[in-house]
């Protein structure tokens, strides 16, 4: 049985300016798949190399599929049911299938505006794939398609979701398989090297309103730190990477676990042959300050920080669980450890304001982090957040949910006003930097890593990719009243999705009210009681121990 995966091709002006990233999601699905016995898999990277459609049929028709498998975050979601719809026409036979993270909370939404996806696979895919592969060789595809969990589908006019899948629970037991990928394609910019994704952790116990990743991942689990090194050693040997960025949300909510990570790079003599980066939270460097030399030393050399937001109002409005004299203090220590530090901005909620965005510019300033982002708020359909500011989502244009697009507008600000606003803050911070700190601060590796950093930006800025400058047609101050986002109106939120959105929604306000209740009700009896309006009735005879005696039970040698 042939099976085809494909990577959508979807750009936009965000991660993208740093390099070409490998599909880690491929190399993860393959591997289990090959455990299994499936041995004839294919891929097409369409994003990295840029696959016309046309392209895509003739590929599609030479390799004859039986599965065509692809993914997509929210932003893709458009172009990967596209490669479906091209596979219906094509390979008629093959079985299409869609997974990722928009697909997985959207289903009722995907299987109403593109019924000719098959089946949708739900979660974490490794474990959920193979058994529906496996049923698709042996003959039991489509009658056994109620029997597996985790997915979704169609039957007739129906739309079905089969239980939740469990969590893989042994992340161990994976075994990515890294040579589906061709890696000259795979450059991280700033450095000129080859990149990877590997994954250490799945998961996050934290509950940020704003972010999905701990709806996807549901458990927190974390790999084995010899494994994830055993993993990243063959990267460098077989596949000559220079960098990686772990894929985890957090990988330092284990501090034993990254520690021991840590120590066993060093131990292999990696980090003179591998830098790498992570994303993690302010608390965290915080509680590791002193351990921050360590983590150099392992090559640790890039750490993105979700410091969010200038106004602690904001922090609270995203569950965020630090300050703003927190996010100040995380990124000197990490400057003091000579690791570079990534400050991230969200901004373009209701209240922002052109004084709000000159703030988070003073602060990116005054903290003195080597790089900033300003990402605009993007309200994800499946997060808690999206669910409170429901009415006021103007646009349900899921390819312009990329972090670059104004979605929200704010009450203040036309979105022409916002985009302004945040590239003013891009160019005076860069021009500051390039002009008086990247040249000039450091020596080695420092000054060579800061000067790639400006490259990437550079190259993104002249070829008007950054931000999506040059779709949106914006050329500087003079044209924010005239920028164009394009923005489908004809997309909408699906009725099934919408029905399937209130009920939970209902459903979710009836456990409150209950919830509510009992406290309440807990709260009169105890009040009761201490007033002491609780009594015994008169006739109601001795107090007796449990079973009718007249003393407790006592334990052996008491």
């Amino acid at each position: 049985m042939r099976i085809l995966f494909i990577h959508p091709n979807y750009h936009s002006g965000g991660a993208e300016i740093a390099g070409t990233w490998p599909p880690a999601w491929v190399a993860y699905l393959a591997g289990s798949l090959k455990t299994a016995g499936f041995t004839d898999i294919h891929f097409i990277d369409a994003m990295t190399e840029n696959v016309s459609q046309e392209d895509l049929r003739q590929r599609m028709i030479d390799l004859a599929p039986d599965v065509v498998g692809t993914t997509a975050i929210t932003p893709a979601i458009y172009v990967a049911e596209e490669v479906l719809k091209l596979a219906a026409e094509v390979v008629p036979g093959a079985l299409r299938v869609l997974g990722g993270i928009h697909a997985t909370f959207m289903y009722r939404q995907v299987l109403s505006e593109a019924p000719w996806v098959d089946v949708i696979v739900r979660g974490e895919g490794e474990e959920i794939m193979t058994a529906l592969m496996q049923a698709r060789r042996d003959g039991r595809w489509p009658a056994d398609k109620r029997k597996i969990k985790g997915l979704a589908f169609k039957d007739g006019d129906e739309i079905v979701a089969t239980p939740a899948a469990s969590t893989v629970k042994n992340l161990d037991g994976i075994d990515p398989d890294w040579t589906i990928l061709d890696w000259s394609k795979y450059l991280y910019t700033p450095l000129g090297v080859r990149v990877a994704i590997p994954n250490m952790a799945r998961g996050c116990p934290f509950t940020c309103s704003f972010c999905s990743q701990w709806k996807f991942w549901r458990d927190y689990r974390v790999r084995d730190p010899k494994k994830v090194a055993d993993e990243i050693e063959r990267l460098v040997n077989d596949h000559q990477v220079g960098f990686f960025i772990l894929a985890d949300e957090e990988p330092t909510i284990n501090r034993r676990k990254f520690i021991e990570f840590c120590e066993e790079l060093i131990a292999r003599g990696l980090p003179d042959r591998v830098k790498w980066g992570i994303n993690t939270r302010v608390t965290d460097i915080m509680r590791d300050k002193d351990l921050l030399p360590l983590f150099r030393r392992a090559g640790l050399v890039h750490v993105s920080l979700g410091t969010e937001a200038a106004a602690q109002l904001k922090l609270d409005q995203f569950n965020k669980e630090t300050t703003v004299a927190d996010n100040k203090l995380a990124i000197k220590l990490l400057r003091d450890a000579d690791i570079f530090v990534e400050a991230q901005f969200i901004v373009g909620l209701d209240n922002e304001t052109t004084e709000t965005l000159e703030e988070t510019f003073q602060m990116a300033w005054d903290w003195q982090p080597d790089l900033a982002n300003w990402a605009m708020y993007t309200p994800w359909p499946f997060t808690p957040l999206f669910q409170e500011l429901r009415d006021q989502v103007e646009v349900f244009d899921f390819s312009k949910y990329n972090f670059v697009t104004p979605i929200m507008k704010p009450s203040a600000m036309t979105r022409g006003e916002l985009l302004n606003g945040v590239m003013k803050n891009y160019r005076r911070f860069y021009m500051r930097k390039a002009l008086f700190h990247y040249p000039w601060r450091g020596t080695g590796f420092r000054r060579k890593y800061l000067l790639g950093c400006l490259k990437a930006f550079l190259k993104a800025g002249v070829g008007r990719t950054f931000y999506d400058l040059g779709k949106a047609g914006y050329w500087g101050p003079q044209s924010k009243g005239k920028v164009d986002f394009h923005f489908d109106e004809t997309r909408t939120i699906a009725e099934a999705q919408m029905q399937d959105w209130d009920a939970t929604a209902d459903k979710a306000a009836r456990a409150r009210e209950r919830q509510l209740a009992v406290r309440a009700q807990t709260k009169e009896r105890a009040a009761e009681r201490a007033a002491g309006a609780f009594q015994l009735p008169v006739d109601a005879g001795p107090v007796m121990a449990c079973g009718g005696g007249t003393q407790q039970l006592t334990e052996p040698g008491e």
